[in-house]
Protein backbone atom coordinates (compact mmCIF):
# COMPACT_ATOMS: atom_id res chain seq x y z
CA UNK A 1 0.00 0.00 0.00
CA UNK A 2 1.55 3.17 -1.11
CA UNK A 3 1.78 6.63 1.73
CA UNK A 4 -0.97 8.00 -0.62
CA UNK A 5 -3.16 5.22 -0.01
CA UNK A 6 -1.88 4.74 3.49
CA UNK A 7 -3.65 8.55 4.25
CA UNK A 8 -6.70 7.59 2.25
CA UNK A 9 -7.62 5.11 4.40
CA UNK A 10 -6.70 6.96 7.60
CA UNK A 11 -9.15 10.30 6.51
CA UNK A 12 -11.65 7.36 6.05
CA UNK A 13 -11.70 6.29 9.21
CA UNK A 14 -11.17 9.65 10.89
CA UNK A 15 -14.38 10.35 9.02
CA UNK A 16 -16.42 7.25 10.09
CA UNK A 17 -14.92 7.84 13.97
CA UNK A 18 -16.16 11.25 13.55
CA UNK A 19 -19.39 10.40 11.92
CA UNK A 20 -20.30 8.31 14.74
CA UNK A 21 -19.69 10.63 17.95
CA UNK A 22 -21.69 13.22 16.28
CA UNK A 23 -24.09 10.66 15.94
CA UNK A 24 -23.70 9.43 19.62
CA UNK A 25 -23.68 13.40 20.91
CA UNK A 26 -27.03 14.01 18.81
CA UNK A 27 -28.47 11.18 20.69
CA UNK A 28 -26.59 12.10 24.00
CA UNK A 29 -28.79 15.59 23.75
CA UNK A 30 -31.91 13.53 23.29
CA UNK A 31 -31.22 11.53 26.69
CA UNK A 32 -29.52 14.35 28.20
CA UNK A 33 -31.77 13.94 31.30
CA UNK A 34 -30.61 10.68 31.66
CA UNK A 35 -26.94 11.29 31.86
CA UNK A 36 -27.52 13.98 33.76
CA UNK A 37 -29.19 11.82 36.36
CA UNK A 38 -26.44 9.44 36.46
CA UNK A 39 -23.90 11.69 37.12
CA UNK A 40 -25.65 13.57 39.99
CA UNK A 41 -27.11 10.68 41.40
CA UNK A 42 -23.51 10.04 43.49
CA UNK A 43 -23.94 14.36 44.66
CA UNK A 44 -27.51 13.15 45.45
CA UNK A 45 -27.28 10.38 47.54
CA UNK A 46 -24.79 12.18 49.88
CA UNK A 47 -26.64 15.03 49.99
CA UNK A 48 -29.55 12.79 51.37
CA UNK A 49 -26.88 11.05 53.83
CA UNK A 50 -25.59 14.62 55.37
CA UNK A 51 -29.44 16.08 55.43
CA UNK A 52 -29.83 13.09 58.08
CA UNK A 53 -27.00 12.95 59.58
CA UNK A 54 -25.88 16.93 60.02
CA UNK A 55 -28.80 18.62 58.76
CA UNK A 56 -26.64 20.22 55.59
CA UNK A 57 -28.28 20.48 52.16
CA UNK A 58 -25.50 21.01 49.65
CA UNK A 59 -26.50 22.80 46.03
CA UNK A 60 -25.31 21.98 42.57
CA UNK A 61 -25.52 25.20 40.61
CA UNK A 62 -24.72 26.82 37.68
CA UNK A 63 -22.55 29.94 37.66
CA UNK A 64 -23.22 31.71 35.18
CA UNK A 65 -26.48 32.54 32.44
CA UNK A 66 -25.14 30.61 30.00
CA UNK A 67 -23.58 27.80 31.37
CA UNK A 68 -26.46 25.95 31.46
CA UNK A 69 -25.98 25.41 27.72
CA UNK A 70 -22.24 24.85 28.09
CA UNK A 71 -22.92 21.77 30.27
CA UNK A 72 -25.44 19.90 28.18
CA UNK A 73 -23.33 20.58 24.94
CA UNK A 74 -20.72 19.08 27.56
CA UNK A 75 -22.32 16.30 28.80
CA UNK A 76 -23.70 15.83 25.47
CA UNK A 77 -20.00 15.30 23.74
CA UNK A 78 -19.18 13.25 26.92
CA UNK A 79 -22.11 10.69 26.12
CA UNK A 80 -21.12 10.72 22.60
CA UNK A 81 -17.48 9.82 22.61
CA UNK A 82 -18.27 7.26 25.57
CA UNK A 83 -21.07 5.43 23.37
CA UNK A 84 -19.14 6.07 19.14
CA UNK A 85 -16.01 3.70 21.75
CA UNK A 86 -16.79 0.89 20.01
CA UNK A 87 -16.37 2.44 16.43
CA UNK A 88 -13.83 4.44 16.94
CA UNK A 89 -11.51 1.89 18.87
CA UNK A 90 -12.72 -0.88 15.91
CA UNK A 91 -11.33 1.83 13.10
CA UNK A 92 -8.33 2.67 15.13
CA UNK A 93 -7.22 -1.20 15.29
CA UNK A 94 -8.38 -1.94 11.70
CA UNK A 95 -5.67 0.82 11.00
CA UNK A 96 -3.10 -0.35 12.92
CA UNK A 97 -3.60 -4.44 13.01
CA UNK A 98 -2.14 -4.53 9.32
CA UNK A 99 1.41 -3.30 10.36
CA UNK A 100 1.30 -6.04 13.19
CA UNK A 101 2.80 -9.65 13.01
CA UNK A 102 0.44 -12.70 13.91
CA UNK A 103 1.57 -12.68 17.64
CA UNK A 104 1.12 -9.49 17.96
CA UNK A 105 -1.53 -8.89 16.57
CA UNK A 106 -2.56 -11.84 19.23
CA UNK A 107 -1.22 -10.18 22.33
CA UNK A 108 -2.97 -6.81 21.66
CA UNK A 109 -6.25 -8.44 21.31
CA UNK A 110 -5.56 -9.95 24.64
CA UNK A 111 -4.22 -7.49 26.00
CA UNK A 112 -7.84 -5.08 24.92
CA UNK A 113 -9.99 -8.19 25.89
CA UNK A 114 -8.31 -7.92 29.54
CA UNK A 115 -7.96 -4.26 29.71
CA UNK A 116 -11.61 -3.55 28.93
CA UNK A 117 -13.38 -5.18 32.03
CA UNK A 118 -10.81 -4.31 33.95
CA UNK A 119 -11.04 -0.18 33.17
CA UNK A 120 -14.79 -0.45 33.33
CA UNK A 121 -14.30 -2.32 37.02
CA UNK A 122 -12.21 0.69 38.35
CA UNK A 123 -14.82 3.45 37.28
CA UNK A 124 -17.56 1.10 38.54
CA UNK A 125 -15.68 1.17 41.67
CA UNK A 126 -15.36 4.67 41.55
CA UNK A 127 -19.00 5.85 40.90
CA UNK A 128 -19.59 3.35 43.93
CA UNK A 129 -17.37 5.05 46.27
CA UNK A 130 -17.84 9.01 45.16
CA UNK A 131 -21.17 9.19 47.17
CA UNK A 132 -19.24 8.19 50.25
CA UNK A 133 -16.74 10.66 49.20
CA UNK A 134 -18.78 13.44 48.47
CA UNK A 135 -19.96 13.06 51.95
CA UNK A 136 -16.77 13.03 53.33
CA UNK A 137 -15.83 16.42 52.33
CA UNK A 138 -18.77 18.12 52.64
CA UNK A 139 -19.29 17.15 55.99
CA UNK A 140 -16.17 19.15 56.90
CA UNK A 141 -18.19 22.60 56.15
CA UNK A 142 -19.36 24.76 59.27
CA UNK A 143 -22.04 24.75 60.73
CA UNK A 144 -23.75 28.15 59.63
CA UNK A 145 -22.30 28.11 56.00
CA UNK A 146 -24.36 26.60 52.92
CA UNK A 147 -22.08 24.77 50.66
CA UNK A 148 -22.81 25.80 46.92
CA UNK A 149 -21.13 23.40 44.22
CA UNK A 150 -20.76 24.43 40.67
CA UNK A 151 -22.07 21.56 38.26
CA UNK A 152 -18.77 22.19 35.75
CA UNK A 153 -16.13 21.61 38.68
CA UNK A 154 -18.43 18.47 40.09
CA UNK A 155 -18.59 17.15 36.69
CA UNK A 156 -15.09 17.68 36.50
CA UNK A 157 -14.27 16.15 39.86
CA UNK A 158 -16.11 13.10 38.90
CA UNK A 159 -15.07 12.71 35.86
CA UNK A 160 -11.25 12.64 37.03
CA UNK A 161 -12.21 10.30 40.01
CA UNK A 162 -13.58 7.42 37.76
CA UNK A 163 -10.32 8.34 35.18
CA UNK A 164 -8.26 7.89 37.89
CA UNK A 165 -10.17 4.45 39.36
CA UNK A 166 -9.88 3.25 35.60
CA UNK A 167 -6.10 3.69 34.89
CA UNK A 168 -5.26 2.62 38.29
CA UNK A 169 -6.84 -0.97 37.83
CA UNK A 170 -4.92 -1.29 34.46
CA UNK A 171 -1.51 -1.10 36.25
CA UNK A 172 -1.57 -5.20 37.30
CA UNK A 173 -2.23 -5.61 33.45
CA UNK A 174 0.61 -3.58 32.93
CA UNK A 175 3.02 -5.74 35.23
CA UNK A 176 1.96 -8.37 33.59
CA UNK A 177 2.88 -7.73 30.16
CA UNK A 178 6.35 -6.64 31.41
CA UNK A 179 6.71 -9.82 32.99
CA UNK A 180 5.93 -11.66 29.61
CA UNK A 181 8.24 -9.44 27.53
CA UNK A 182 11.04 -10.69 30.43
CA UNK A 183 11.19 -7.13 32.28
CA UNK A 184 10.27 -7.31 35.51
CA UNK A 185 11.02 -10.81 36.97
CA UNK A 186 8.39 -12.47 39.65
CA UNK A 187 11.44 -12.64 41.84
CA UNK A 188 11.96 -8.77 41.96
CA UNK A 189 8.35 -8.14 42.50
CA UNK A 190 8.09 -10.29 45.53
CA UNK A 191 11.48 -8.90 46.91
CA UNK A 192 9.75 -5.01 46.59
CA UNK A 193 6.68 -6.05 47.52
CA UNK A 194 6.48 -4.00 50.51
CA UNK A 195 7.64 -0.52 48.88
CA UNK A 196 5.27 -1.38 46.18
CA UNK A 197 2.13 -1.62 48.24
CA UNK A 198 3.47 1.47 50.06
CA UNK A 199 3.90 3.41 46.29
CA UNK A 200 0.20 2.21 45.84
CA UNK A 201 -1.02 3.32 48.69
CA UNK A 202 0.98 6.86 48.25
CA UNK A 203 -0.30 7.09 44.66
CA UNK A 204 -4.16 6.54 45.86
CA UNK A 205 -3.71 8.98 48.42
CA UNK A 206 -2.61 11.87 45.53
CA UNK A 207 -4.64 10.79 42.54
CA UNK A 208 -8.02 10.77 44.17
CA UNK A 209 -9.38 13.97 43.78
CA UNK A 210 -11.37 13.81 47.53
CA UNK A 211 -8.14 13.16 49.36
CA UNK A 212 -10.40 11.54 51.87
CA UNK A 213 -9.04 8.02 53.37
CA UNK A 214 -12.08 6.28 52.85
CA UNK A 215 -12.08 6.97 48.65
CA UNK A 216 -7.96 6.26 49.10
CA UNK A 217 -8.47 2.82 50.68
CA UNK A 218 -10.97 1.95 47.90
CA UNK A 219 -8.26 2.80 45.20
CA UNK A 220 -5.72 1.30 47.02
CA UNK A 221 -6.87 -2.00 48.44
CA UNK A 222 -8.25 -3.38 45.10
CA UNK A 223 -5.33 -2.15 43.59
CA UNK A 224 -3.09 -4.61 45.88
CA UNK A 225 -5.31 -7.42 45.54
CA UNK A 226 -4.89 -6.63 41.58
CA UNK A 227 -0.94 -6.54 42.10
CA UNK A 228 -1.15 -9.81 44.22
CA UNK A 229 -3.00 -11.40 41.46
CA UNK A 230 -0.08 -10.13 39.05
CA UNK A 231 2.83 -11.42 41.10
CA UNK A 232 0.98 -15.11 40.86
CA UNK A 233 0.68 -15.01 37.14
CA UNK A 234 4.15 -13.66 36.86
CA UNK A 235 5.47 -16.55 38.86
CA UNK A 236 3.62 -18.94 36.75
CA UNK A 237 5.11 -17.31 33.38
CA UNK A 238 8.57 -17.37 35.24
CA UNK A 239 8.27 -21.12 35.75
CA UNK A 240 7.12 -21.80 32.21
CA UNK A 241 9.93 -19.91 30.73
CA UNK A 242 12.49 -21.70 32.73
CA UNK A 243 10.79 -25.11 32.27
CA UNK A 244 11.05 -24.19 28.38
CA UNK A 245 14.76 -23.30 29.07
CA UNK A 246 15.42 -26.79 30.23
CA UNK A 247 13.90 -28.36 27.64
CA UNK A 248 15.54 -26.66 24.92
CA UNK A 249 19.15 -27.20 26.57
CA UNK A 250 17.99 -30.87 27.17
CA UNK A 251 17.26 -31.50 23.40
Amino acid sequence: MTLREHITELRNRLLISVLAIVIGTVLGWIFYNDAFKFLTQPFNTSVAQLANEHGKTPILTFPGVGDALTFRIKISALFGLVLAGPVWLYQLWAFIAPGLHRSERKWAMVFSAIATPLFAGGMAVAYWTLPKGIAILISFTPLDIQNLIELPAYLDFVIRTMLVFGVAFLLPLIVVLLNMLGVVPAAALAKFRPYIILVIFVFAAVATPSGDPFTMCLLAIPMCLLFFAAELISRFTDKRRARRAEELLAD
